[in-house]
């Protein structure tokens, strides 16, 4: 029986699980992950402000792995061998035929005093926390800012960000605190978002500025206290800091063997295939796709696109074919404001940005639509 093992129970493993039973109903699939669960990142947003639960958020995937005929391996990867035949675990070794690697990134926390802020994109704890301090404050000053990775600049989340951003001012004025607290947003580049498109930017910016959202903008961060943010510009006094480092692979990546890029991740094709370890595929977070373009977010779509790509790939390989397919590269993001939303699409050929009230409803109703598959 053929045995193929995904390591990563978040959007790109769950993805590509889906698409493999249906194409592979007699296969051995394994999921290599600590818990049966699924934490559903892109709502994280909406805990700070009351519009979630925590609960709501983690989603229990034994019944979906039970109707797909998956095996857990509860574990954490350390590494591989044979070329990635052997995963290794803190709970043991797991065999395979081929192997996808959906494992995620985790965030560079090399800032001085980086432990002052609040990373949303960390999980549940995260965000509640951030909405405990939220529920205790009066008036005060609230930082926002996001980072890349300097050897990497593609490996940037900037977009949540944003949305609690703007999520938050709307927050305050509907109960009354807006004007007693001062929200700043930094970032140490002139055009922070650049890669949603010039239009993106031009549109975030203005309605920062239609909010009374300072902008400190243009100067490398150096580090953070308790009570305020440090840039080469300046101090940023603040008594709430949310932000978001820049990203690299995981925690075992080193320790693979597999060739990874300058910042950190695993080096993928456009075919998601590992360079020189056949039947080894990568999707996600973790990965860095030569040849795609630099503005190609790290996103749950994206995840998606690239887990079917990867499981048709996969199936050929199996079989003693050459890959033959291509993800799609797109850019497709909501930036909720709890009240409103812009719409920012971007293609190869096609850039767009659309503000709309709707859009705020659009996302909370593809949210549902979504967790359908796994509840």
């Amino acid at each position: 029986m053929t045995q193929v093992t995904i390591i990563g129970a978040g959007f790109g493993g769950l993805t590509a699980v889906r698409h493999l039973r249906r194409q592979m109903p007699d296969a051995e699939i394994t999921v290599i992950a600590p818990k049966a669960e699924f934490i559903y990142y892109p709502s994280l947003i909406w805990i700070p402000t009351g519009l979630r639960q925590g609960e709501n958020l983690r989603i229990p995937l034994d019944n979906f792995f039970r109707r797909r005929r998956v095996q857990l391996h509860r574990g954490r990867v350390t590494g591989l061998r044979d070329g990635g035949r052997t995963v290794i675990t803190d709970q043991g070794e797991v065999r395979n035929d081929a192997l996808i690697i959906a494992s995620g990134g985790r965030g560079l926390r090399k800032l001085p005093g980086i432990e002052y802020s609040f990373a949303i994109c960390d999980g549940i704890d995260a965000a509640e926390n951030i909405r405990d301090r939220l529920a205790l404050m009066n008036k005060g000053t609230i930082a926002f800012g996001f980072a890349g990775n300097p050897l990497e600049p593609t490996a940037v989340r900037g977009g949540p960000v944003f949305e609690l951003l703007f999520g938050i001012d709307t927050h305050l004025r509907r109960i009354g605190k807006r004007e007693q607290i001062e929200l700043v947003f930094f970032n140490p580049m002139k055009e922070p978002g650049n890669r949603l498109g010039p239009k993106a930017v031009e549109g975030l910016l203005a309605e920062m500025e239609r909010r009374g959202i300072r902008a400190h903008l243009g100067h490398k961060i150096s580090g953070f206290a308790a009570d305020k943010v440090m840039t080469e510009g300046g101090d940023i006094p603040a008594d709430l800091i949310l932000f978001m480092p820049g990203m690299t692979g995981p925690d075992w990546a080193a320790d693979s063997g597999m060739p990874l890029s300058a910042g950190g991740f695993f080096r993928s094709d456009l075919h998601c295939a590992a360079p020189g370890h056949p039947g080894v595929f990568i999707i996600g977070d973790g990965g860095s796709y030569a040849g795609s373009p630099d503005w190609l977010p790290k996103q749950g779509h994206t995840a998606d696109l690239q887990a079917e790509t990867a499981v048709h790939n996969l199936l050929l390989h199996l079989q003693g074919k050459a890959a033959d397919k291509t993800f799609r590269s797109e850019l497709v993001c909501i930036v909720d404001a709890l009240d409103s939303g812009i719409m920012v699409y971007r293609s190869p050929k096609q850039a767009s940005v659309l503000a709309n009230p709707l859009w705020h409803a659009a996302k909370v109703a593809f949210e549902w639509r979504y967790l359908l598959h796994y509840r």
